[in-house]
């Protein structure tokens, strides 16, 4: 049995289970626990909260037709860190391949301008026409403390943003902020210079968590504490590509940004133009700077 309400509650109203800096007067009908408009899904009588619909003790129609969304508009779905536990298999699946073939896969992967490779005997690089590696130096990693911090990044601050955006828009952040990561790396860094790793889209995630705190009204000082503490590691440690991580960064806070302020009457029309434009963007560099090294 559920305890009786205490006869003189504390002051103020009480705030929603998912979003405890959000005040709420709207409790579930079902199980009685306050949900702010967000969480709220409209029943044949009253609201109903998301675990309700979820585990199937919502009211059919009306729970299909109203299906809980998160804060991008994405849909609230049971495991809210399957995009991110995916990409953290790739990661290590990579690894693993890394380990098993060697610096020739390295070769193969590893983000390149324009060089010529010993190792595959013939000229390789992006601006050869291998854009893949914009791509597959995202997920590629050779020291075991590289990737275990890349993880350990992806699945922290993941499992912070994923639930807030929902699959699809997460992913696509997260595709966006490694490839906007490794275009800046080709405009600015040497054309024979390597760039490896997930950090870009860790950095993009970073970016995003601190649009989403600020979103979300939250104390905003731990969160610049640690923006300030990631970026002075990327600028005073050697061997770290600040171009992957500023890229990363910059694209995470543009396109989440563009996701969680999308007025809700356009939302699909701003956030997919606004992906498009980024990747548009990143395409017209890849263009130009290939056009530049040949």
């Amino acid at each position: 049995m559920e305890p009786k309400p205490s006869e003189n509650p504390p002051a103020g109203l009480p705030r929603c289970y998912r979003h405890p800096e959000v005040e709420t007067g709207i409790r579930c009908t079902r199980c009685e626990k306050p949900i702010c408009p967000t969480c709220m899904v409209s029943a044949s009588v009253g609201f109903q909260c998301p675990d309700c619909v979820r585990n199937g003790s919502g009211t059919g129609h009306a729970a299909e037709a109203n299906q809980p969304r998160t804060l991008a508009g994405g849909r609230v779905v049971a495991d809210d860190r399957l995009v991110t536990k995916i990409l953290i298999g790739i990661n290590l699946a990579v690894y693993l391949a890394v380990l098993a073939f060697g610096d020739r896969l390295v070769d193969e992967l590893v983000l390149i301008g324009y060089a010529y490779s010993p190792a595959l005997g013939e000229l390789v690089g992006v601006a050869d026409g291998e854009w893949y590696r914009l791509l597959t130096s995202t997920v590629l990693h050779q020291e075991v403390w590289h990737i275990l911090f890349n993880v350990l990044g992806l699945w922290v601050i993941g499992g912070i943003v994923e639930p807030e955006l929902g699959r699809i828009r997460y992913a696509a952040l997260c595709l966006l902020s490694g490839l906007s990561g490794s275009v800046l790396a080709y405009l600015v860094a040497a054309q024979n210079q390597p760039s490896l790793g997930a950090s870009g889209v860790v950095y993009g995630l970073i970016g995003a968590w601190a649009v989403l705190a600020r979103r979300r009204r939250h104390d905003m000082r731990p969160v610049l504490l640690f923006v300030a503490l990631s970026l002075l590691m990327t600028f005073t440690r050697p061997g770290i590509s600040w171009e992957a991580h500023v890229g990363g960064l910059v694209a995470g806070v543009v396109v989440t940004y563009a996701l969680v302020h999308a007025p809700r009457a356009r939302r699909g029309l701003v956030q997919y133009g606004a992906l498009a434009l980024v990747l548009l963007i990143d395409v017209g560099i890849v263009l130009a700077r290939s056009a530049a090294l040949t």
